[in-house]
């Protein structure tokens, strides 16, 4: 059974990660407005909270999200949860992940 409660999307987004001192470079590998699945070499462990800034294509500014949750940490790969995320913010994720599933449900890419 799946327990997540947002639509989740194959999308990936260039994103950046601050977690410890210094902020890396990272890739989504799926996302939704609850949270996201991330390609990274960032050291993280289940409980920390991080920053992730995505880079939104149109969008004129990245979105931030001050408070993301780790939930899960796999081999080069973790899950976070978004804490928190203000109402432009998810209004950017949402307009991402719509449009995403409008191209995969008309056939183009």
């Amino acid at each position: 059974m799946d327990r997540r409660k947002h639509r989740r999307v194959p999308v990936q987004v260039q994103g950046f990660l601050l977690g410890n001192s210094h902020e890396i470079e990272a890739v989504t590998l799926d996302l939704s407005i609850g949270g996201a699945k991330f390609d990274c070499d960032i050291e993280v462990y289940p409980g920390k909270v991080i920053r992730v800034r995505l880079i939104i294509p149109g969008a004129e500014e990245p979105v931030s999200i001050e408070d993301a949750r780790v939930q899960w940490v796999g081999e080069d790969t973790f899950g976070d949860s978004f804490q928190n995320v203000r109402p432009a913010e998810l209004d950017e994720l949402e307009q991402l992940i719509d449009e995403y599933e409008e191209t995969e449900g008309s056939g183009h890419a």
